[in-house]
């Protein structure tokens, strides 16, 4: 039995925000894909303009540096694809900043880190 809830966030490379105009909805679509195939739980996602923030809850035998080097990967190729327009704002070929953040989340603190992130687009 287990319980491994992490709270990731990642930036588009130079900040730019460019998750809008129903970027930001694509990039939740596939990040959703992404946890079907990978067999993780999404508990709260926002796409903001230049940053992502996830609570996943997933198996002790994913390490969350490669889970957050496959889906930025898989985004970034699928996005780039799909709109190539971005490569033009981000030079470079890299949609995603190479850092991350993760933390990880209790059962007592999981709810107030679900109302942070589903907040996160009230505070632009």
């Amino acid at each position: 039995m287990y319980s491994l809830q992490y709270h990731l966030v990642w930036c588009t490379k130079y900040r730019k925000k460019v998750l809008k105009d129903g970027i930001d909805a694509e990039c939740k679509e596939m990040l959703y894909d992404f946890v079907e195939e990978y067999k993780f739980q999404i508990l709260a996602m926002e796409a903001m303009p230049d940053h992502i923030h996830l609570l996943v809850d997933c198996r002790p035998q994913f390490y969350i540096s490669d889970m957050i080097k496959i889906m930025k990967g898989n985004i970034a190729r699928q996005m780039f694809l799909a709109h190539p327009e971005l490569k033009t704002e981000l030079w470079g070929g890299h949609l995603w900043n190479p850092s991350y953040c993760a933390v990880t989340v209790s059962d007592r603190s999981r709810k107030q880190v679900c109302s942070y992130i589903e907040g996160q687009k009230e505070k632009q």
